[in-house]
């Protein structure tokens, strides 16, 4: 095997220890045009295994988007607001809330937010909650308050999944968690390596790569049944599944017939059908935002560049240009931005390019694996420091970095899942 498919297949195992800690979350930078927006403590809210509120003000925060105006009080929904007096103090937006405990156990969190500038209401929602879903019940507040503002969808009541490694120990598992890092799962666990997570489209399944068989396999894990099942296991290596829009399908790479290949099957392992045809490596497939392009790697070329072609086969044409090794291709929820690995200047930076007009932007160094946020705004990638590797997250425009740290442990593959329904 050569040193590129080698590369791509292991993802480069790294030795660490392990740890079930929750992730630390520093933001670095900020975005332009901050909103500033105090979120007071909402009434009641101790009863709460979830301190709702505070909840809010880190989403908000570790965007980037907003200016966080310190509130130093605690206001219901239906308090009386004194706009004159919040606008004085910055606030171009207020949020204010109440959580209630109900008869049958759950919690009922209130919430309103307000536009001190035009001095009325621009949103409310009211939702009720078994107490492990306070927290999500937090992040859709966090999210709402996000899309009015900005005109853009939020992101914080999604998940991610990831790997967490300890090579030493053969502690290998797939893990869930809030985007925010927070109350972590674990749907997968091995003696030996996982790697390669997908989130299915509607949020329930994850595809990944074990080695537990002593050969690279693709499993589906149903997370809320618990199952999981083979989908492909042929000769050589069966690795990089991604899975299509409309959760029918997977892409993925296969070295069945000599050398690796894009291939796509079904998610109930049928239909198995040869994509690419090369003399070289192709692999890293993934969908376009349609499902009709498929994006991948290959080094028919010399080394490795990044490809598309038609979802049926065909000509394939090359999108990356500058670079002599670009790797691991990801494209937005909206089709029009491309991320991407680069080795350049002597180690790996994340890029994204504007695909109508080709324009690259390097967002980060020490990066690997990138993933976006189903909104488009952010991409999570692996980077390495300090002896270990974390999770980042970059804004597309490079304005906003966030660092997802553990006390210990080896994080790393992360896949950013799609909107909950």
């Amino acid at each position: 095997m050569t040193k590129f498919s080698t590369l791509i297949l292991t993802g480069a195992l790294i030795t660490g220890s392990s740890a079930y800690a929750q992730m630390r979350v520093e933001v670095i930078g900020v975005g332009s045009n901050q909103i500033p927006i105090a979120v007071a403590a909402f009434a009641e809210e101790g009863v709460a295994p979830a301190q709702i509120s505070a909840i809010i003000r880190a989403d908000l925060e570790r965007s980037g988007m907003f200016k966080i105006i310190e509130a130093g009080s605690t206001l219901s929904e239906t308090s009386s607001i004194d706009y004159s007096q919040w606008k004085s103090r910055g606030a171009d937006a207020l949020v204010v809330g109440s959580v209630q405990k109900l008869a049958d156990g759950r919690f009922e969190v209130r919430y309103k937010l307000h536009d001190t500038i035009k001095t009325n209401q621009l949103s409310s929602l009211t939702q009720a909650a078994q107490p492990k879903y306070t927290r999500l019940s937090a992040h859709k507040i966090a999210d709402d308050i996000y899309e009015k503002l900005t005109g853009s969808r939020g992101a914080f009541a999604t998940r991610v999944a990831y790997v967490n490694e300890n090579r030493g120990a053969r502690d290998y598992r797939l893990e869930i968690a809030d985007a925010d890092g927070e109350a972590v799962q674990v749907a997968v666990r091995s003696n030996e390596p996982i790697i390669s997570p997908s989130w299915s489209p509607d949020g329930t399944k994850v595809a990944y790569v074990s080695f537990e068989k002593r050969k690279p396999i693709i499993y589906v894990q149903d997370l809320v049944t618990g199952g999981r099942k083979i989908v492909v296991n042929e000769k050589g290596s069966n690795s990089a599944p991604s899975w299509s829009p409309d959760g029918t399908r997977l892409t993925v790479a296969l070295s069945k017939d000599g050398h690796t290949q894009v291939y796509v099957v079904g998610v109930d392992g049928s239909g198995l059908r040869r994509v690419s045809n090369s003399n070289g490596i192709d692999t890293e497939p993934q969908f376009s935002a349609d499902g009709q392009t498929i994006y991948f790697t290959s080094d028919r070329s010399g080394g490795p560049q990044i490809y598309k072609m038609p979802v049926g086969g065909g000509n394939a044409q090359r999108v990356t240009f500058n670079g002599s090794y670009n790797i691991s291709p990801r494209v937005s929820s909206d089709g029009k931005t491309l991320a991407w690995v680069s080795q350049r200047d002597g180690g790996y930076s994340l890029y994204a390019m504007d695909l109508a007009s080709g324009q690259e932007l390097r967002l980060a160094d020490a990066a690997t694996e990138p993933s976006f946020s189903p909104n488009g705004k952010y991409i999570m990638y692996a980077t390495k420091g300090g002896g270990r590797t974390s999770l980042a997250v970059v804004s597309v425009d490079g304005r906003v970095k966030q660092r997802l740290t553990t006390q210990a442990g080896n994080i790393r593959e992360p896949n950013w899942g799609p909107f909950m329904k």
